[in-house]
């Protein structure tokens, strides 16, 4: 079986970093596009994506957004590429943001930590002596021998210094990384056969590609390689490099589904190499990659429960329960502004993150839903046909048969004929 690129098209990602854990699963730590696009500065709400097959990909939710961000920029936003690293229990979750309303020349490197690496993050403050103008996109290697290095910068700057064991503060003075040819940003070090790689986006106008750089030390110097990408169709690049179960991926992002720049979707392909440790070409696909073998699925705490329009609905601002095929029901009219309905007493098991499937048709390309759960905004959700009539997000549901879920239209016209939750706490 083979996947699909993009890989997630139910929300807007981007900036993927990818990460196998001891669970045996692989993560993917993205950037969120938020939609409808205003810019970079709009960027918020960080989720998490896991698969044990490289397939069928799971929303494990959202773990940070800049409300939760004490010291962070007061109009929030601003949350680009993270990456995350565990060690002796703790996982890490590195992001940039800026401390200041004069966002590029305030950034600093925030933390947020775990004892799991897909939910219950809470912010740490940031690295002290990281950021300034343009320092962002921060990679975080962990060593064979147990040391931690992190890369980050931005504007033709990069970085690199050793990471003390709190993973929080660095073990005297970042240095610069000798060697890269034409840097601009996404710093990201992998290792492989006990050579270092150096992977990161340069400067073509409006199309970054990859280059490369490898060092036989972690912090250099560098030796240049060559291109590896070529541009994607975005006008932005960046990537992670992770090997699973035996295969080496790349991951990045496109525009395929959206066709704007700043409404971006991760993608994977294959990576391979040669005798000599040289990167091939990447080539980009839209089938993407094949689906490896699966470890056994455990047993969940609960079943799903399907909820329908018929099930205590109300609509609103023009929208409307009709009768469908086979006695069921479907709430239309949604393509007005200010049109949805509402699913009340939402069962959300014993409480905790559940993944909220919506059911639906359209005949828009690009239609969309703007989901709400007990009042909070969980942002638009795509709504692509052709991904098979449903789209789905992790969201937090309070215990018992006390949730609200809210649909809200006026971005397409959408025919909703319900609502599906799997509870995963």
């Amino acid at each position: 079986m083979k996947g699909k690129n993009p890989i997630i098209t139910s929300i807007y990602t981007a900036d993927p970093s990818a990460h196998v854990w001891q669970d045996g699963k692989i993560y993917i730590y993205a950037s969120h596009d938020m939609d409808p696009p205003r810019g970079c500065d709009l960027m918020d709400r960080y989720h998490v994506f896991s698969s044990d097959d490289m397939v069928n990909w799971v929303d494990e939710g959202e773990i940070l957004r800049s409300d939760d961000v004490p010291w962070g920029r007061p109009e929030g936003g601003f949350m680009w590429a993270p990456d995350c690293a565990y060690r002796n229990g703790t996982y890490y979750f590195y992001y940039p943001h800026p401390s200041g309303s004069d966002w590029n020349d305030t950034w600093k490197i925030g933390v947020a930590t775990s004892d799991k690496p897909a939910s219950g993050f809470v912010d740490r403050g940031y690295i002290e002596g990281l950021g300034g103008f343009a320092m962002i996109d921060p990679c975080v290697f962990m060593d064979d021998d147990g040391r931690a290095y992190m890369y980050y910068g931005g504007g033709g700057v990069c970085h690199g210094g050793e990471l003390n064991d709190d993973m929080i503060s660095v073990k005297g003075e970042m240095a610069d990384m000798i060697g890269l040819e034409d840097f601009h940003e996404a710093a990201w070090t992998f290792k492989r056969d006990g050579v270092y790689y150096l992977t990161y986006a340069d400067n073509l106008h409006d199309n970054n590609r990859m280059r490369y750089a490898t060092s036989e030390h972690p912090l250099g110097p560098w030796t240049y390689r060559g291109i590896f990408l070529e541009p994607t169709g975005c006008s932005t690049t960046h990537g992670s490099v992770a090997e699973y179960k035996g295969q080496w991926y790349l991951f990045y992002h496109n525009q395929a589904i959206s066709g704007m720049g700043n409404l971006r979707s991760v993608c994977i392909d294959e990576l391979h190499f040669d005798a000599d440790g040289a990167i091939r070409t990447v080539r980009q696909t839209e089938e993407g990659v094949r689906a490896v073998q699966a470890d056994a699925a455990g047993e969940k705490a609960e079943k799903a429960r399907a909820f329908y329009p018929a099930d205590g609905c109300g609509t609103y601002g023009g929208a409307a329960i009709v009768a469908a095929e086979q006695g069921a029901f479907a709430v239309v009219g949604m393509a007005g502004a200010s049109s949805g309905c509402e699913f009340r007493e939402v069962g959300g098991g014993r409480g905790g993150r559940a993944n909220l499937a919506v059911r639906y048709t359209t005949r828009e390309r690009l239609a969309k839903v703007r989901l709400f759960v007990n009042g909070a905004d969980d942002s638009l959700l795509n709504a692509l046909q052709a991904e098979g009539g449903y789209t789905s997000l992790t969201v937090r549901l309070e215990p018992g048969a006390v949730n609200s879920v809210k649909l809200e239209g006026g971005h397409g016209d959408v025919r909703i004929e319900g609502l599906s939750v799997e509870w995963l706490d």
